[in-house]
């Protein structure tokens, strides 16, 4: 722990951050894409008076520094410090030692490998509690007071700032394959902050309802919840049992199921993020450390 910050995380957000750059510097800033946000300012900036971006980023962000103390509290506010200034710092790097891939007579793939490497970068951030300042931090707050995703937040900054930079310098065909990249990113955040891992949640309806959990707890090791429901058709209440297990166990899960009462009504949906014993806790109650 330094300053009450874990290092895993610290860890994390650099490695968010150099990702994030090596995007921008080699796909975007390479083959005349623009980008959302902030960043699409600093872009704007390099390519209409050649501001170097590894500055600009850290200058336009300070302010909003201020903001992200306030409101987002003292541990985000250090780990957002941690993301701005890893990406201005790998920015610095990469433009000194860039790759040549010189993909601007296919702009689809550039386009694709901007929204990827940007989405992925953003999300590991997201995802250890940083940001990379600017709307970074705006899309925070929206996504704590409001409810919006992250991706969908950034998204809409997005699409005003590349409007700003199609009436600047950007031409049409560069605006429409900069909209690509974004709308990638933007679900890769989504995707990340979701959690890679998706997990399924069942909802069993059945007569024999206490041999299947039964068999579920001592042959899948798997908690089942039984809740109390309620048939609109028939008046009559009846239980219910609730289980989560790993998307590689339905299969298993449902031959329990059918095993003891072949017309058991089971509905599965999908969980994108699990807590708890079994998933990021063992037995004790301990963290799991995958």
């Amino acid at each position: 722990m330094i300053f009450g910050l874990r290092l895993k995380n610290i860890f994390f957000i650099i490695v968010g951050a150099a990702i994030l750059s090596f995007g921008l510097v080699n796909f975007n800033m390479q083959n005349h894409l623009a980008e959302g946000g902030f960043t699409g300012i600093t872009l704007l900036l390099f390519f209409m008076f050649k501001w170097d971006p590894s500055y600009t980023n850290l200058i336009l962000n300070i302010p909003l520094f201020f903001v992200g103390w306030k409101l987002l509290g003292r541990k985000s506010f250090l780990y957002t410090i941690i993301g701005t200034v890893g990406v201005s710092l790998f920015l610095w790097i990469f433009q000194r030692y860039p790759i040549d891939m010189p993909l601007y007579e296919d702009l689809t793939l550039a386009a694709l490998f901007a929204g990827v490497s940007i989405g992925i970068g953003l999300g590991i951030i997201f995802r250890f509690g940083g940001t990379t300042g600017g709307v970074d931090i705006i899309a925070r707050l929206v996504h704590k007071y409001a409810g919006w995703s992250m991706g969908r937040t950034m998204f809409l900054f997005d699409a005003c700032v590349i409007a700003l930079s199609l009436l600047t310098y950007l031409t049409y065909r560069e605006a429409m394959y900069t909209l690509v990249a974004v709308f990638v990113g933007a679900r890769v955040i989504d995707f990340m902050q979701e959690g890679a891992y998706s997990a399924r949640g069942a909802m069993i309806i059945s007569d024999q309802n206490n041999e299947i959990s039964r068999k579920i707890m001592a042959e899948m090791d798997r908690g089942v919840t039984v809740l109390r429901g309620y048939g609109s058709f028939t008046k009559n209440e009846r239980e219910v049992l609730y289980c989560v297990v790993g998307k590689n166990e339905i299969v298993r899960l449902k031959g329990i199921i059918t095993s003891v009462d072949p017309h058991a009504f089971v509905s599965v949906s999908v969980v994108h993020d699990v807590l708890g014993e079994g998933f990021t806790l063992d037995e004790n109650k301990k963290p799991i450390e995958h």
